[in-house]
């Protein structure tokens, strides 16, 4: 039994690989699922780490780091909620995972920038709520 699920996950890593190197052309919508889910997922760890870059910078403004942290919740929120809305027509089909990932990447690249402008904000940028590094 052991050596079964061995077998099973080493399949299963085989395929996802081939998956990721199939995502400059992919050739059926399963694979199509695949590598938009992939992207979303690399997007998803980049705004974490821009997240985590934010709180770091307000340590010592709690009343301000605990509004990020409300801002987000709200944003990932409305990300879900907009996503889900956006792929509703196309519920229940092979290319609703597509869809609603590639929602989900294009709205999550939209935020990096947005984390992208607080982190590089100016000295002095009064309409920035991140003090600068």
């Amino acid at each position: 039994m052991h050596i079964i699920l061995v077998v099973v996950s080493l399949v299963l890593v085989q395929i996802s690989t081939a998956y990721a190197d199939d995502c400059e052309s992919p050739e059926t919508q399963a694979m199509m699922n695949e590598c938009a889910s992939l992207a979303f997922k690399k997007s998803d760890s980049e705004l974490n780490a821009a997240y985590k870059q934010i709180r770091a910078r307000l340590n010592s403004d709690g009343n301000t780091r605990k509004m990020l942290t409300a801002a987000q919740r709200a944003w990932v929120t409305y990300r879900d909620a907009e996503c889900a809305f956006l792929a509703s027509g196309v519920a229940g089909g092979s290319v609703y995972p597509s869809v609603y990932a590639d929602c989900l990447d294009s709205l999550t690249t939209r935020r990096i920038d947005d984390f992208q402008a607080y982190l590089t904000c100016k000295e002095g940028d009064l309409s920035c709520p991140v003090p600068a590094d």
